[in-house]
C-alpha cells in the first residue's frame, strides 16, 4: 500500500465510528413508535397492536404483566417496520374488551385511552 492510500485508509478507520454513532440512534427505532397512556381507571391486562391490514392480533404486548390505571407504555417497533396504519385492542382484568383501527402510528405518538362513563365505552385520544 503506497503512503497516499495508507493515509486516507486511517482517516477513513477514524470516521467510520463517526458515521455509525450519527445513524444508529435514528435506525435504532420505528417510525411507528408510540406510548400508551392508561387513563381508563381500570387495570389494562392485555394489549395488542397489529397491522391493519393483517386479521391476526399476533401476541400480548404486556405478556405477563398488566398497565395499571394512570400507567404508561412505551410501544416500540424495530426499524424495519413498514405499515403506518395499526388497530389496538386492550383486555380489561373484567375482561371486557375495547378496539380501535386504523390508526396511523407514523404521525402518532401517544395514544391515551379514557372510560366515558355517559356512553359506557372506552374512548381514544391521539396527538
Amino acid at each position: 500500500m503506497n503512503g497516499l492510500s495508507a493515509a486516507l485508509a486511517r482517516r477513513m478507520m477514524l470516521l467510520l465510528p463517526l458515521c455509525a454513532a450519527a445513524v444508529t440512534p435514528a435506525m435504532a427505532q420505528g417510525q411507528q413508535d408510540f406510548t400508551l397512556v392508561n387513563r381508563t381507571g381500570y387495570e389494562i391486562r392485555e394489549l395488542y397492536v397489529g397491522p391493519s391490514r393483517s386479521s391476526n392480533w399476533g401476541r400480548d404486548i404486556l405478556g405477563e404483566g398488566v398497565l395499571p390505571a394512570n400507567q404508561r407504555r412505551d410501544i416500540r417497533f424495530s426499524s424495519g417496520t413498514r405499515d403506518c396504519a395499526y388497530d389496538i385492542k386492550v383486555v380489561y382484568s373484567d375482561d371486557d374488551t375495547a378496539e380501535w383501527g386504523n390508526l396511523d402510528l407514523c404521525k402518532i405518538s401517544r395514544v391515551s385511552l379514557f372510560w366515558d362513563a355517559t356512553r359506557q365505552v372506552s374512548r381514544a385520544e391521539v396527538e
